[in-house]
């Protein structure tokens, strides 16, 4: 999909400093803070344009929301969302995952979410691929002992990718489904490519995978 830019996007996010994060580096072991809550927090890792992440902080009130999303173009669409309908538990950054160490503490984080994201099919792609080893070490860097990721996607190839590496990272999975929308979850938010595909007929791939501690 062909990323439209947006001249204005970052001006208009930059005034919505109650939303919108423009130093996450500052806020690094201290989201309670910013929050003004000790709730749990869970950020998605590449959150597009916030129907999920909206759709899940609207469900579980008590949890703390990140939507990480590299491209202002597209993170401007989830803080518009939120100046028209507040959610005082989200907010949004425009930030790089490889970094994400820049940004949290080591346990800030009780869960990742992954969905959607660019299978990136050349195998010489492999490295920029969501769950490859470099970035489940950094997801592990600021998740609590035994941190949750949660992944779901419609290409069979990152998905058979992802559970060969993080197999091989020393993770195991608590769930897994070859066809999430045929015994759909009654509290499964779906996302906007979520939506798309399975009206196409294609099968969601889902699975929640957990960091073995280490002794």
């Amino acid at each position: 999909m062909r990323l439209r830019h947006k001249p204005w996007a970052k001006e208009y996010m930059e005034a919505q400093e109650h939303v919108f994060i423009q130093h996450p580096d500052q806020l690094k072991g201290k989201w309670e803070t910013e929050f003004g809550n000790d709730h749990p927090l869970f950020i998605e890792v590449g959150s597009g344009k916030g129907q999920f992440i909206l759709g899940m902080a609207n469900q579980h009130p008590d949890v703390n929301f990140i939507a990480i999303e590299l491209f202002e173009s597209v993170a401007v669409s989830i803080v518009q969302k939120l100046v028209e309908s507040p959610m005082p538990n989200v907010r949004v950054l425009t930030v790089d995952a490889k970094h994400l160490t820049d940004y949290f503490e080591a346990g800030e984080v009780d869960r990742v979410y992954l969905n959607f994201s660019d299978p990136w099919p050349k195998t010489r792609h492999a490295k920029r691929r969501l769950t490859y080893k470099t970035f489940l070490a950094t997801y592990e860097a600021i998740l609590p002992k035994a941190g949750e990721i949660h992944f779901k996607t419609d290409n069979r190839g990152l998905f058979e990718y992802s559970l060969q590496s993080m197999s091989q990272y020393g993770m195991f999975f608590t769930d897994i489904s070859l066809d999430l929308h045929v015994s759909e979850p009654e509290d499964n938010i779906r996302t906007e490519y979520e939506e798309r595909f399975s009206a196409l007929g294609q099968p969601i791939y889902r699975m929640e995978a957990v960091f073995r501690p280490k002794n």
